[in-house]
């Protein structure tokens, strides 16, 4: 992306225009005028001036052009803000060396997001009207303390209880965008299909893109039914682990907060937003993913995750610690909230009011301590066992913090709890070295056996990565499963993994420089991954007549495959093999056989005994 490209644009769109879209803005002699987005304020302190081309707040200090303000408004990429003004002005943004064919396809891609953008619109609106005539679905909203007001503000619908309410919306019922939008069921052969509404006699709750166009619905029962809630499918444009409900609407709460709650349902955050607490955001019925904490920190620096005190609230905060982990640096804050038993968040705000949630916020668990109490799980400290198994289970997690003083100070923690002093721990947990030359080494349990599996591991990413360079649409025909695989990666390659994914979303298959180009400016600052850029996109081009999709593929499998050795190393190294380790051994051996048999093309034969079984 040139420079050229970005002054280009600045030049043919006015400030004005692109602030006043989410702005407020008044006259006021040459410049204009309004309330500021990025804090709160009840006296305009906000200006902006078409003579410079330029926004400034005299309250918090904001201030920038056209660009930057779509970035920090919409927490947008400076390349994607680019690429979104550069659309309304007309303006073509260069490719590279992308071919016609590339061009062409990436064009074919955005009109088809456009157009299923604009299908989700028209129902979004259907909707609303349907809410407002069906005083039933009022009485409900009601009697869950929303007002009008706060409907509103999230554009809440209601989707008629009969079959097919859409045919009266759409002039063509049978139109195969319905269907690709999530809006349609389509069911049996071609011939005899039968088509019908997904959503029926429910509340329905616009899921919105941080730029605001919808792209997917939940939809929440009445009265009594399964499932409580249902979702759109995923789509071209609706990803569920990539999304959050009530970010859209979040945004200048954010900033006014200064920090966002990750609570778990729709309703939860619509109910703390009535309340004044529009900082909510909910995960769409999936636990939180590392593009989830990505993306909120683009907002802010402050996380705190909402769950109810149960069972499957402490399983939802431990995959919440995971997520959060690659992302706590030492200028970022990530809290973990547990409320009573009895409540969850729209409950407890309703019973308690905002000033007691507030409350409960201020005493959230810190990160630190969070993983130290995870860690601790099933441990008994009085014994050297405990310790020992406390320390086992906390290094993954502190492997997955960046380097920098929160990680020394936790990992100071952990020895503390651990018995033993930090020095000590560092060098427990240094990579042991090879042995000497001559010395024997026993079989399966050496460093050297490890060292070389990590190896084998680096190559296999570097190939990885190398192809999904060449030809980046292939990221979008390998499984989800290979995509959170991928993505937990070590750096760099877990971070070049899950901007990869970034891209794919939201810029469709570009050309190999085109990527490159993107990448480089999305991971500004980051030396390991940039070094990784630099190394493959230096390699030869993709040859002529090899099937790059089946070269993947086979690559994600012997990845696998060299992850089930280095696990069955370890235990092996570990010494006898008993109770869980030993159903775990076998388990691994299974999965060797199978993921063997995929690189063969062969099946394992009835009977065939794993390898490795003990």
């Amino acid at each position: 992306m040139s420079v050229g490209v970005a002054a280009e644009v600045k030049s043919k769109l006015s400030v004005v225009e692109v602030v006043g879209e989410t702005v407020a803005l008044k006259k006021a002699g040459t410049t204009y005028k309004g309330l500021c987005p990025f804090h709160g304020e009840k006296t305009p302190s906000f200006t902006v001036s078409p003579s410079r081309q330029s926004y400034h707040c005299f309250g918090c200090g904001a201030h920038g052009d056209a660009i930057r303000f779509l970035m920090e408004n919409q927490g947008l990429p400076f390349m994607d803000a680019v690429r979104d003004l550069a659309q309304r002005a007309g303006v073509t943004v260069p490719e590279g060396d992308a071919g016609p064919e590339e061009l062409a396809r990436a064009a074919e891609q955005r009109e088809k997001r456009q157009t299923l953008t604009d299908v989700l619109a028209r129902a979004g609106e259907h909707y609303k009207a349907a809410l407002k005539s069906t005083p039933r679905a009022v009485d409900y909203l009601k009697r869950r303390g929303l007002t009008g007001e706060i409907a509103a503000r999230f554009g809440l619908g209601y989707a008629p209880a009969g079959w097919r309410s859409l045919a009266g919306v759409f002039a063509r019922y049978d139109d195969p965008l319905l269907a690709e939008a999530g809006l349609v069921i389509v069911q049996g052969e071609s011939d005899e299909q039968k088509r019908y509404d997904r959503f029926r006699d429910r509340i329905m709750f616009p899921i919105r893109s941080v730029r605001g166009e919808i792209i997917g619905f939940g939809g929440r029962v009445i009265d009594e039914g399964e499932p409580k809630y249902l979702n759109s499918p995923e789509t071209p444009l609706f990803v569920k682990g990539r999304e959050l409900y009530g970010l859209y609407e979040a945004r200048s709460a954010l900033r006014e907060a200064g920090y966002a709650l990750v609570v778990e349902g729709y309703m939860d955050v619509v109910a703390l937003a009535q309340a004044g607490l529009g900082q909510a955001v909910a995960t769409l019925g999936t636990a939180c993913t590392a593009e989830h904490v990505a993306k909120l920190f683009r907002f802010t620096d402050h996380v705190v995750f909402s769950f109810d005190g149960d069972t499957a609230g402490r399983r939802a905060a431990g995959r919440a610690l995971e997520a959060a982990l690659p992302h706590a640096s030492d200028l970022r804050s990530v809290r973990f909230l547990f409320l009573p038993a009895e409540h969850d968040p729209d409950t407890f705000v309703r019973e308690h009011g905002a000033a007691a949630f507030e409350q409960q916020v201020a005493a959230a668990v810190p990160l630190s301590r969070m993983l130290l109490q995870t860690a601790q799980d099933g441990c008994d400290l009085a014994l050297p066992e405990g310790r020992a198994r406390m320390l086992a289970q906390a290094r993954p997690m502190v492997d997955l913090l960046p380097a920098g003083a929160l990680r020394q100070q936790v990992m100071a923690e952990v020895a503390r709890c651990g018995g033993t002093s930090s020095e000590q721990l560092a060098a427990l947990w240094q990579p042991a070295s090879p042995p000497r030359a001559g010395k024997p080494a026993q079989a399966g349990s050496t460093p050297t056996r490890r060292t070389a599996l990590a190896r084998n591991a680096a190559t296999l990413l570097d190939r990885a990565v190398w192809l999904l360079l060449q030809r980046c649409d292939l990221w979008e025909r390998i499984g989800a499963d290979d995509h959170e695989r991928m993505a937990a990666q070590a750096a760099p390659y877990g971070s070049f993994f899950a901007l990869l994914d970034r891209c794919v979303h939201d810029q469709g298959a570009l050309s190999r420089s085109g990527l490159v180009d993107w990448l480089r400016q999305a991971a500004s600052g980051d030396a390991e991954l940039a070094a990784l850029l630099d190394r493959s996109a230096a390699l030869h081009d993709l040859d002529d007549g090899v099937d790059a999709l089946d070269d993947l593929r086979r690559v994600l499998l012997r990845l696998q495959l060299e992850q089930v050795n280095s696990e069955r190393s370890l235990l092996v190294g570990a010494g006898q093999l008993a109770g869980d380790e030993l159903v775990r051994f076998n388990e691994l051996g299974r999965r060797h056989s199978e993921l063997s048999a995929a690189l063969t093309g062969s099946d394992p034969q009835p009977g065939q005994r794993p390898a490795g079984r003990l």
